[in-house]
């Protein structure tokens, strides 16, 4: 396989041009050689070193007085309420305005360093358009805690939804393999092989039809089979739990499913409805 297309498989958080960058830098190695050919064959069993350098924007965190949504706050931890359209963390493209520099604001230097120097106090991170609760570590025992939780999947992650249309059973289990998109690398797809096992459990709280919405508690309402208000389903607010955390997972999946997020102007459907969609500026996706 060639070394471009090894490293896209091997990595997909990763663009193309960035892994390109990495091999033209020298920072692809193999056996304590540089590969700087993205073309070169390499044979099955040979180790390849990859170095990702650490984003620079460490050193120029500051403290900004943004507002937060507290929703609990002790010694060791804060959970957060995150409005849509604020990042998580400095990246390229986002070097300040984000929750990390509210954080620094609100807990003072004491969190700088809680978890390294880039991101100090994250343990995860939700998309910069989902709103919802997200824990950040004031200590690094906290840290390591939630990290190690995480990593076990120990705690629950919840998200609710609203998605086009309805799917076919009221409740399920999306199984797949999730890897960057062959056609377009600025998304994820869902893919037959080379990607990471992706998990997420669903279920239909509420159909929006005929102007009601099921469960209808009304006598002649109340026993209609959920088939019967699918058929006529505008959308639905669904239940994700998630067992893996795989980039775009929830919006992946149930897009793949046929029922895409709405608002979501990456995996969404084609604006042919305009009216419905014009008041969202975001997808609609919360965790919960």
């Amino acid at each position: 396989m060639r070394l471009d297309r090894l490293l896209a498989a091997a990595l997909p958080q990763q663009s193309r041009t960035r892994l390109k960058a990495l091999i033209a830098g020298g920072q692809v190695l193999s056996g304590g050689l540089a590969l700087r050919d993205p073309a070169a064959k390499v044979k099955a069993g040979v180790e390849i070193e990859v170095m990702v350098p650490a984003l620079a924007v460490a050193a120029d965190l500051r403290a900004q007085d943004i507002p937060l949504s507290i929703v609990y706050e002790d010694a060791h931890v804060i959970v957060i309420d995150k409005p849509a359209g604020l990042v998580v963390h400095p990246a390229a493209g986002n070097p300040d305005g984000t929750l990390v520099n509210a954080l620094l604001a609100h807990c003072g230097a004491s969190l700088k360093g809680i978890g390294g120097e880039a991101r100090p106090g994250i343990v995860h991170r939700i998309d910069k358009d989902t709103s919802g609760l997200i824990v950040a570590a004031k200590s690094e025992l906290a840290h390591r805690s939630l990290g190690k939780q995480f990593a076990a999947h120990a705690i629950d992650r919840l998200y609710w939804a609203v998605v086009w249309g309805a799917p076919r059973e009221p409740a399920g289990t999306i199984s797949t393999q999730i890897n960057r998109s062959p056609a377009n690398r600025q998304k994820m797809a869902v893919v037959h092989s080379g990607g990471r096992h992706a998990v997420t459990h669903y279920e239909v709280l509420r159909l929006y039809a005929k102007g009601r919405a099921w469960p209808d508690p009304a006598p002649d309402w109340q026993h209609t089979p959920y088939g019967e208000w699918r058929q006529g389903a505008v959308a639905s607010l669904i239940a994700c739990k998630l067992e893996t955390g795989r980039t775009h997972q929830v919006r992946v999946h149930l897009a793949h499913l046929g029922h895409p997020l709405i608002g979501d102007a990456v995996y969404g459907r084609p604006k042919t409805v305009q009216g419905l969609t014009l008041t969202m500026a975001r997808q609609a996706l919360h965790a919960v």
